[in-house]
């Protein structure tokens, strides 16, 4: 019988899975409708379709992971099953942080204006670099993630065991992460990413208030680059504080600071499982492409609907047979 802790984190978890879901896969079909037409990807688009890709594998492997947890203990707390979740777990976060990172340093660099010559170059080939940058970040992710197969210790009996996202109680031997590992792997995959977004972020909003006061002594009249830059800033700063609150959790839940079963457990479990679905809906919003495409299809489905409901209305409302 299940507890009513891992009830609630199950329903939450699948609130979050399924939500998460979906909202990446809208925007992984978004963009792969661009290329069927024919027309080329930006490569701000080719950022949000690999984020959006990572964080449909974090949710999925999450899934995996947090059934396994609190459903097939005996299995999922095997030494040889436990490494190569952790490896997957660790993958999809880091690699998540990191393309993030890459988002928000290709909007620092199209917005701000540089004067030296090497940033100049820089800016002009920043399309150019992108795949680089991607793929820069997997194989960081990749080089932090993959030594977890040979960083698992044996625990103590009977202790709280956690995973990446749950507590289980166990007795016996069970396997845990090196904690040298986790300090390592959390500061070079998440703390590092969280201050170059923080800088990234930072740098944006003064080059916007830049150009704003530039724009009230009459000396610039760049309204869209101003459009751009707010648009830039809100897509920033949202992906920021969700990040924190996120890392946050993270390393609460790595480092047992919560008993099992409490309120706070919970608010942990609720920001890590909707993390990655907010985060979409937050790249949807800050892309005037995809925002348009999910509101005509909104307004798509409000329309059918209403037809579904006028049929039925004109349904109940003839006369019956005699």
């Amino acid at each position: 019988m299940l507890s009513w802790f891992a009830i609630v984190s199950l329903a939450i978890f699948g609130i979050g899975t399924v939500t998460g879901v979906i909202t990446n896969a809208f925007i992984l079909v978004a963009n792969f409708l661009v290329t069927v037409y024919g027309l080329c990807i930006q490569p701000g688009d080719l950022i949000i379709t690999t984020l959006g890709l990572s964080n449909i594998c974090f949710q999925l492997t999450m899934a995996v992971n947090d059934f396994c947890a609190f459903l097939w203990n005996e299995v999922y707390f095997s030494f040889e099953v436990y490494a190569v979740i952790n490896v997957l777990i660790l993958f999809t976060i880091i690699s998540s942080f990191w393309f993030t990172v890459c988002l928000c340093v290709f909007y620092c660099i199209q917005i701000l204006i540089f004067t030296r010559p090497f940033l100049i170059k820089l800016k002009q080939n920043i399309a150019k670099l992108v795949h680089w940058l991607l793929l820069g970040s997997t194989f960081t992710s990749l080089t932090l993630s993959l030594p977890a197969a040979w960083c698992v210790d044996k625990g103590l009996s009977g202790n709280m065991i956690s995973s990446v996202t749950v507590n289980i109680t166990l007795e016996g031997v069970v396997p845990r992460l090196n904690p040298s590992f986790l300090l390592f792997s959390i500061l070079l995959g998440c703390t590092l990413p969280l201050i170059l977004v923080g800088i990234s972020n930072a740098l944006i909003i003064i080059s916007l208030c830049s150009h704003a006061k530039n724009m009230m002594q009459g000396s610039s009249s760049g309204a869209p680059r101003g459009e751009a830059g707010l648009r830039a800033v809100r897509t920033v700063t949202s992906l920021l504080l969700i990040y924190i609150l996120f890392y946050v959790s993270e390393v609460f839940m790595f480092l047992d600071m919560f008993p099992p079963a409490s309120p706070w457990m919970d608010v942990c479990l609720a920001v890590i499982y909707l993390y990655s679905p907010v985060q979409s809906v937050i790249l949807i919003l800050g892309s005037p492409k995809l925002k348009a495409m999910s509101i005509k299809i909104l307004h798509h489905s409000r329309c059918q609907r209403r037809k579904l409901e006028g049929k039925q209305l004109v349904i109940l409302t003839l006369p019956a047979p005699e």
